[in-house]
């Protein structure tokens, strides 16, 4: 798809007219005086919680942002490959897909060793691993993504969209039962510039950035230091004869500075990270008074021999990098094991780093992911308040990994190459090397929750090597049984605030006598304990908690849907109507037996349950039912 060639305009590409295509306002109307969920901020961390909480329902929710409209160009670009899995359960990874550059390849420039002043291209390699995931490393303007979640949430039943214009001026935090009460005035609207309007809110979430007036409320900040670091950031329109434009590309020269080339979506666009001076101890990048000349001028120095004639900038911006990191995401102290947690931060306003690995917004995107199916499980009775505790826990030490990758990412990009002059400087193919080591970490793959109220030990681990326990669900190719739909298997998991455990039968067929899949989906339809008795509720369909999906070793043309379990098969709905659609067998056609790819053990079978964020929480064998029980029994609260 190629867009923006006369000119860059916002909004979505498939739409001829400029006004049309732009995201719609929501109508003016005054903030509800009470809400279970305040967010504060409608970046992108705020819309993937509120999204999430749209999908789920039965959840009331406020999402107040200060700036006068919905987001239209700029910032963050980078979509890794597991936030494209989070879209796919959110149902538009199809759609980003569709109109993003896709990251292929990242080549790698230093300075000529024969021409010093000259630049030469020093290696190239495949951006994301054979394998790693079924979706693609993307580059897309944030505020693109914004209008995806704001169409989920415009689509919901609730039609939630975000009431703009609003800056938090007080937040009195919860005591007790008592909920937060959060006050907010007017911006922007002169006719009502200076009003002020309350909410009381059961939780609060600051989505709110890295000046967080929440993170303030609460009385914590950002720790950390700066590199000391200045560096400028453009999308542009412009001709270039630089061969490598519509690549990733790093560029490291050898006196003018080092440059970061992210090609854009349309064909045309670009956007370059640049390096420019060192600032002073304790001095800020707005001093300098950069401008977009400046940063111009910087990369026809780095690009040199090649030419830049810049014809557009779309957007531009001058940062200084840092790597900061709050101590915890809620409002509890260490040792506070009684109350709940009732106010958040997340994204920017809990963590912040430099942009040039593309975690920023992938990291906290992901963040709201962790908490909007805790928050709506609780505020529905599904699940105990202890689970909101396990947020702070998981997503903290993800941030702590990432801030330590971030420096030492940081530091080698900034520096000057090694030569003989400057042997402290770094090796242009050591950098190359360092780059491709980490490329699953930077695909946002490698995150691994640990053991916790929600998430088992590994002693089963062996059942199923390849779900690794607390890592996120590495689908893989399968067949659908009732209709032979070739599939991934991890696409069934959706953002609506439901588990999974997928059954990965044994060598039996389903029908057979006292078969390990025929006695678990026994013993979790009429047991007592089993998760579906004890917290589905009356009316409700039988997974509207715990959907139950199994994988069969045969192939589809071998079984029927009406030999199955009636688990498996179930009547749901007003009519009654049978699920035809939760039996899979491998499909070696589409890229390997799904028993094989995942290390499955084909004599027992194995169970793997899986969290509504797509991590694993268990693996279990097909007899662990008691273990099955006692799992989910550890969170989820039974029918009343």
């Amino acid at each position: 798809m190629q867009f923006h060639l006369n000119g860059f305009r916002p909004g979505d590409p498939t739409i001829a007219s400029a006004e049309a295509a732009l995201p719609p306002r929501a109508p003016d109307r005054p903030l509800p005086a009470e809400v279970d969920v305040l967010i504060v901020g409608a970046g992108p961390t705020g819309l993937t919680l509120a999204a999430q909480l749209a999908r789920i329902g039965g959840v009331t929710v406020c999402v107040a942002e200060q700036k006068d409209g919905p987001l239209l160009v700029g910032q963050a670009d980078g979509i890794a490959c597991r936030t494209m899995e989070m879209f796919g359960a959110f149902g538009f990874a199809d759609d980003i897909a569709r109109e993003a550059y896709h990251v292929n390849e990242t080549v790698f420039w230093k300075p000529d060793p024969d021409a010093p002043g000259r630049i030469r291209r020093s290696g190239r390699i495949q951006d994301v691993e054979d394998g790693l995931s079924e979706h693609p490393h993307v580059i897309l303007n944030q505020a693109r993504v914004h209008d995806r979640f704001l169409q989920v949430m415009q689509r919901s039943a609730s039609t939630l969209a975000p009431d703009y214009g609003r800056r938090l001026v007080d937040l009195r935090l919860p005591v007790g039962d008592e909920p937060a009460v959060a006050r907010f005035e007017r911006v922007g609207d002169e006719s009502a510039a200076g009003a002020t309007e309350t909410v009381r809110a059961r939780y609060v979430v600051g989505c709110d950035g890295a000046r967080s007036a929440v993170r303030g409320f609460m009385g914590r900040t950002l720790a950390g230091d700066a590199a000391n670091q200045s560096w400028g950031v453009m999308d542009v329109l412009a001709v270039t004869d630089f061969p490598d434009i519509r690549f990733k590309a790093v560029v490291h020269s050898a006196s003018a500075g080092n440059l970061l080339v992210i090609p854009r979506e349309g064909g045309y666009l670009f956007r370059l990270y640049i390096e420019l001076d060192e600032l002073d101890a304790d001095e800020r990048v707005a001093n300098r008074n950069i401008t977009v000349d400046r940063l111009i001028d910087a990369a026809r120095h780095i690009l040199s021999p090649y030419t830049l004639d810049v014809k557009e900038v779309a957007w531009w911006s001058v940062y200084e990098i840092g790597q900061r990191l709050c101590d915890r995401y809620d409002d509890l102290e260490a040792d506070d094991d009684v109350r709940e947690p009732r106010v958040f931060i997340a994204g920017d306003a809990c963590h912040t780093h430099s942009p040039k690995a593309g975690q920023g917004m992938n990291v906290s995107m992901r963040d709201g992911f962790n908490l909007g199916w805790k928050l709506a499980a609780v505020l529905r009775g599904r699940a105990r308040p202890d689970v909101l505790r396990t947020y702070s826990a998981e997503r903290h030490a993800v941030a702590k990994r990432l801030i330590d990758f971030d420096r030492e990412f940081a530091a080698m990009f900034s520096a000057n190459p090694r030569t003989e002059d400057d042997p402290d400087g770094v090796d242009p193919a050591e950098f190359q090397r360092y780059f491709q080591q980490h490329g699953r970490f930077t695909a946002g793959t490698e995150t691994r929750y640990a053991p916790s109220l929600l998430v088992g030990d590994g002693t089963f681990q062996h059942l199923a090597k390849g779900f690794e326990i607390g890592t996120r669900f590495h689908s893989a190719p399968v067949r659908r049984v009732a209709d032979a739909l070739a599939m991934h298997l991890g696409h069934v998991v959706e953002a609506d605030g439901r588990w999974r455990l997928f059954v990965f039968a044994d060598e039996a067929a389903p029908d057979a006598p006292g078969s390990a899949l025929a006695t678990l989906c026994e013993r979790l339809t009429t047991d007592a304990r089993s998760p579906l008795v004890r917290s589905t509720r009356d009316g409700e369909d039988i997974d509207a908690v715990v959907d139950v999906r199994a994988i069969v070793q045969q192939r589809h043309d071998e079984v029927t849907i009406p030999e199955m379990p009636p688990l498996l098969r179930p009547a749901k709905g007003r009519y009654g109507l049978l699920d035809h659609e939760k039996v899979f067998c491998p499909d070696p056609r589409t890229g390997g037996d799904v028993f094989d790819l995942r290390g499955i053990d084909r004599t027992t079978g194995a169970m793997v349950v899986v969290r509504p964020d797509q991590h694993v929480a268990h693996v279990l064998p097909l007899d662990g039912f008691d273990a099955l029980a006692d799992f989910f029994a550890g969170f989820l609260l039974p029918v009343r």
